[in-house]
């Protein structure tokens, strides 16, 4: 599996990238959304199986590059799975990602 892993925090990008590499995915790290929406458009269809992606992060967050990812021309854009990380557990935290 090629994982996108979007984190703008070295600790927690290195430890998911640690645990993500122990089970044999190749990990592409960004620091920011702005960073994982470049990386993505220069990239060919089928370059990542998935993007995780951290909600709260400076110059863009998750939510921005979400929508910016998914509002792109590549033919991933509209089917790639992002799924949200954050330490936000609150219900509205939940309910704006799913968004």
């Amino acid at each position: 599996m090629r994982i996108l892993l979007v984190e703008d925090n070295e600790l927690n990008a290195e430890i998911a990238k640690t645990v993500l590499e122990d089970v044999g995915a190749l990990i592409t790290r960004a620091e920011n959304g702005q960073q994982a929406l470049e990386l993505f458009k220069e990239k060919p269809a089928g370059t990542f199986d998935v993007i995780l992606m951290d909600l709260m992060m400076p110059v863009m967050d998750g939510y921005t590059a979400t929508k910016k990812i998914r509002s792109l021309e590549h033919s991933d854009a509209k089917t790639i799975p992002i799924i949200a990380m954050t330490a936000n557990a609150f219900d509205e935290d939940r309910k704006r990602s799913r968004e």
